[in-house]
């Protein structure tokens, strides 16, 4: 039997698979078995270094959630002017006009191919020596630039990649209806694309939320990931423990904005799909009406 994709295994593919699966789980046991024992080792694994993430509620609200909040506030502006920002561009990139399309095009292919570090780093410079930025908000402000100059070039050509994915007939029909070229794109092309777009750009969002690590690590902004020097001095040499809970915090926050995108990309499929069939329903209606004028 063979399905769409790829040949349905025998029974002897099942055998290996089988073994294969018990192979891989039994070699990462044993990693795992001589991590634990090199952490246990060096003290690693003590009570006293993971307890106070447990017994001791300053951790959380004095390192951990303050942290918390500053990264969250961080990624959530970036998102915020990224996105439209990235649009337009993506949608510059498209244009039919040589004078837009080309400089556009030079834009995004040039913040694209900078690190966001040294974006960072190159707006931290700027704000200090050209803006009256206290130094206080300077570490928030080139945190913000960088990952809104890098994350909306790569919009971009998400979205220029989305809407050139469609097919021609889409924009050609819109065209045919007598829709302008802006028309076309806003209320024809954009809003297919979008669910065509919606994974890219998800992903995008959760490197930009992982990205703001950077600035703690080289611009001194209170971010997450920072926090851990501040709890390894005041609570003592548990750096595994800080990372680990630091990793965990990490991943429901990126488990959770994963979740509410593909709660909307779900919302938007049902959406289309609904208007598809109000659509087509008048369509069948007539054209059952004019069958059975025919049959008289």
């Amino acid at each position: 039997m063979s399905s769409v994709l790829y040949d349905v295994p025998g029974p002897k593919a099942k055998r290996r698979n089988v073994l294969y699966t018990i192979a891989f789980l039994a070699v990462l046991g044993l990693v795992a078995y001589w991590v634990l024992s090199a952490m246990a080792e060096k003290n690693q694994l003590a009570a006293e270094k993971w307890s106070p993430f447990v017994t001791d509620s300053q951790v959380w609200t004095t390192y951990l959630l303050p942290g918390l909040v500053e990264t969250l506030k961080a990624a959530a502006l970036s998102i915020l002017i990224a996105l439209p920002l990235g649009a337009a561009l993506g949608v510059g990139r498209l244009s039919d006009h040589r004078w837009v399309r080309i400089p556009v095009g030079a834009v995004v292919e040039f913040f694209r191919a900078i690190p966001v570090l040294l974006l960072m780093m190159f707006a931290s410079a700027v704000y200090a020596a050209y803006t009256p930025v206290s130094s206080d908000f300077r570490p928030l402000y080139a945190v913000v630039t960088g990952l809104v100059l890098y994350n909306s070039s790569v919009i971009a050509e998400v979205v220029r990649a989305g809407v050139l994915s469609l097919p021609r007939g889409q924009g050609d029909a819109a065209v045919a209806l007598g829709m302008r070229k802006g028309q076309t794109m806003l209320y024809v092309l954009l809003p297919q694309a979008v669910t065509v777009m919606l994974p890219a750009l998800v992903s995008q969002l959760v490197v930009i939320v992982k990205d703001t690590a950077l600035g703690g690590a080289m611009l001194g902004f209170g971010e997450l990931l920072s926090q851990n020097r501040q709890i390894t001095a005041n609570y003592g040499a548990n750096t595994i423990a800080a990372f680990t809970f630091i990793a965990l915090i990490y991943i429901v926050v990126n488990a959770l904005l994963t979740y509410l995108a593909a709660r909307l990309e779900k919302r938007l499929r049902q959406g289309s799909k609904a208007a598809a069939v109000k659509d087509v329903a008048p369509i069948t209606n007539l054209e059952a009406g004019a069958a059975g004028s025919a049959s008289v």
